[in-house]
């Protein structure tokens, strides 16, 4: 059964000044997700929003969808 899943994830500076993920966290929805993320910026150095089809008792999933992005981010961080 294919579900979607909604995903935001903090990035913020590190120790030696490199941009990393923090803990990616769950949204109820794609507005949800997008309003997450916004909100995190005065307390990231960005964020962003995205989204995930798939079925998770196979593992198959499909290339994310990126739904914002907000301030700083990496997005080849999150595939690492």
């Amino acid at each position: 059964m294919s579900v979607t899943y909604y995903v935001v994830v903090p990035f913020d500076f590190d120790e030696s000044g490199d941009l990393r993920a923090g803990e990616a966290k769950e949204a109820a929805s794609a507005r949800a997700a997008e309003r997450s993320a916004s909100a995190s910026v005065p307390r990231h150095a960005g964020a962003v929003a995205f989204s995930r089809t798939g079925d998770s008792a196979t593992g198959d999933f499909e290339n994310a969808v990126i739904l914002a992005q907000f301030g700083q981010v990496d997005l080849s961080a999150l595939s690492a």
